[in-house]
């Protein structure tokens, strides 16, 4: 399945949601730029909190899929695709590159976000959490997600996406109490490839729209 455009997908997505949860009180958490895109059609049906956790893979050379992921506040998971042996063994030959990774993406992160305050832990207690993402290829990002979430007190948490691969939905139905996806995909390419249109705002029109909501959301 292609979509027009990540509009299209997320209000595909938001009318399926609605009908089990419109009239609760839920936070959007989008993963990406594309991401908030596809939550913000979520977040305006159900008229939710918008916000966006960033998260940057660690890649390691020569490996396909990134082992795990870092968030804005240091909150770090291993990609649940990767067996426990797997990770020891890529710890024994890897541990000093991933330290020193996972320094230089928070400091990526930081640079990117500057100033800017794109979601807050205070604000998502008691609600029903939707995780969204434009597309997953893997799981890392819902693994590092659920991690930056642990000392939240939220209701449930939701994972939603238009699309995703074999293993990604796995990790949804591990990870999630419901999950909602559009599309599974058996030989995931990127997520680009299966929309028509290119719909995502420059990321500095992103943030200042998810800033401006948090500050509502506040008072």
């Amino acid at each position: 399945m292609y979509f027009p455009s990540r509009v299209v997908a997320g209000k595909e997505l938001a009318e399926e949601i609605a009908k089990k949860h419109n009239g609760e009180a839920c936070a959007i958490v989008a993963l990406s730029d594309g991401s908030v895109v596809v939550g913000a059609q979520i977040a305006l049906k159900l008229q939710a909190l918008l916000c966006m956790l960033v998260v940057a893979p660690i890649e390691l050379p020569r490996e396909g899929l990134p082992i795990g992921g870092i968030a804005e506040d240091g909150s770090f998971a291993y990609n649940g695709l990767y067996s426990e042996g797997e990770i020891e063994e890529l710890l024994s030959e890897y541990y000093a590159y991933i330290e020193e990774q996972k320094l230089a993406k928070l400091s990526e992160i930081h640079r990117v976000l500057g100033a800017g305050n794109l979601i807050r832990k205070d604000l998502l207690g008691g609600k029903t959490i939707i995780l969204v993402s434009d597309g997953l290829s893997s799981g890392f990002s819902l693994d590092v997600a659920a991690e930056f979430l642990k000392p939240v007190n939220y209701k449930k948490l939701i994972i939603a996406t238009p699309l995703a691969s074999v293993p990604a939905v796995d990790r949804m139905h591990v990870l999630g109490d419901e999950i909602y996806c559009l599309n599974v995909v058996d030989n995931y390419i990127t997520t680009d490839h299966y929309y028509d249109k290119r719909d995502i705002p420059p990321h500095d029109t992103l943030v200042k729209l998810i800033e401006k909501i948090m500050v509502s959301w506040k008072n």
